[in-house]
């Protein structure tokens, strides 16, 4: 038996949402590379305390990848990991040359929003599938982003 036997979920439904699954997947590789890059370009006024941050980021960010992709395979699917196949389906653009904090900053709150509002979409189709276990991690990550964007907004003020 496969484990969608066992979990009890259809395998067209599995895949459905599988496809969300592997555009969050894109849009967070992009944002993890994106996201690294502010971490080492990272200059001027607050640089010690940025730096940091989006360190942590992209640690947090390596970590969901790894979890969506292995949600994909309960699933029954295999999780991309081409570059060239991320940049194909995301939402998330590549960025470059930006050393600026507030810039850095403004990326990621944009980001954020996108990432967010896929994330949504992917709770209501899971959810429409009885797919719990899928809607409790999106509703994890919701609630931590939500802070983080208060976070970076009041940073900004």
């Amino acid at each position: 038996m496969k484990t969608l036997d066992y979990i009890k979920i259809e395998k067209s439904k599995a895949n459905e949402i599988n496809s969300h699954l592997e555009q969050l997947l894109a849009d967070l590789q992009i944002f993890y590379t994106n996201l690294r890059g502010f971490h080492w370009n990272i200059k001027g006024k607050g640089f010690f305390q940025l730096h940091s941050k989006f360190e942590e980021l992209y640690n947090d960010i390596n970590e969901k990848a790894d979890e969506i992709a292995e949600r994909i395979l309960i699933l029954g699917g295999r999780p991309t990991n081409k570059f060239s196949d991320y940049i194909k389906i995301s939402r998330i653009k590549e960025v470059s040359d930006i050393d600026n904090g507030e810039k850095a900053i403004e990326n990621i709150l944009e980001t954020l929003s996108v990432i967010m509002k896929r994330e949504r979409e992917i709770i209501e189709i899971a959810s429409k599938y009885e797919d719990e276990s899928t809607v409790a991690i999106m509703s994890d990550y919701l609630k931590e982003q939500e802070k983080l964007v208060w976070m970076l907004v009041a940073h900004q003020s």
